[in-house]
Parts: C-alpha cells; structure tokens; sequence
C-alpha cells in the first residue's frame, strides 16, 4: 500500500508595517558639566586645656587673691552650689566676667540631670582701655 501523501504549499505571510516616522531631536555638542564635588570638613572642636578641677581653682583664688585656704574654700564651694542650684532650676546666670549662662534644654536622669547650656562671654578689653577717659568731663573741670 501505498501512502498518499499531500503536501500543502508554504504560504507566506505578507505584513505591512508602517515605518514610524522619528523626530530627532538636536542636541548640542557642548554637554554640561557637573559642578565639582566639595568636601566638607567635620568641625572638631579645640580644646586648649585640661579641664580645671575645684582644687585648681581655689589653689588659683587664693594665689591671685592672697586670702588664706580656709578662707577661700568655703566661699568659693559655697558659690559654686548656689550656681548650680540657679542652672538646675532652668534660671540663666550672667556673671561678668564669665559671661551670660543659658539653659538650653534640660534632661533628667537616674543618677541626675543632664544641662545643655549656652555660654556667651563678653569681650575681653585691654586694661589700657579702663584707663581711658570716657569723654565726660571730671567734676574738677
């Protein structure tokens, strides 16, 4: 027996595709340039000293004032906490010439609290300058 075979003709498929008209945009030749990065430093802050310590200071006191130990230890621990006491009732201290203490946020703690406070000194003037007339006649004149 024979088999019949029939073969279908290969049929190809005609598509029209419209060509998709394309507008090219002109750009120009000279490309911008990104500005140049900046590297920006940390702010450190500089500390020139240790920092004093209540002994130092009434040892201080007492050589630049010339007032006994005894004397100068109660007075200066006794102005110390009434500061202390004034900062922790959020109250601003302006204590010449320390300068103008500003509580700026106060956290409490367990063993404590925490100031962050503000210090604003004042100038420092030459002595020369507290010689000079101020531009008010003396009595004598």
């Amino acid at each position: 027996m024979a088999k019949s075979t029939t073969t279908k003709p290969k049929t190809t498929k005609t598509t029209t595709t419209r060509k998709r008209t394309t507008t090219k945009r002109t750009t120009s030749t000279k490309t911008a340039k990104a500005p140049e990065p900046v590297v920006v430093a940390e702010v450190v802050p500089e500390v020139s000293a240790p920092e004093l310590k209540k002994v130092e200071l009434i040892d201080a006191v007492v050589e630049r004032t010339g007032v006994k130990k005894r004397d100068a230890k109660p007075a200066i621990e006794a102005a110390l906490a009434l500061m202390g006491e004034a900062l922790a009732e959020g109250r601003d201290l302006n204590i010449r010439p320390l300068g103008k203490v500003k509580v700026k946020r106060k956290k409490e703690l367990a063993n404590g609290s925490v100031l962050v406070a503000r210090i604003r000194q004042p100038k420092i003037e030459e002595k020369a300058a507290d010689t000079e007339s101020d531009g008010v006649a003396d009595a004598a004149e």
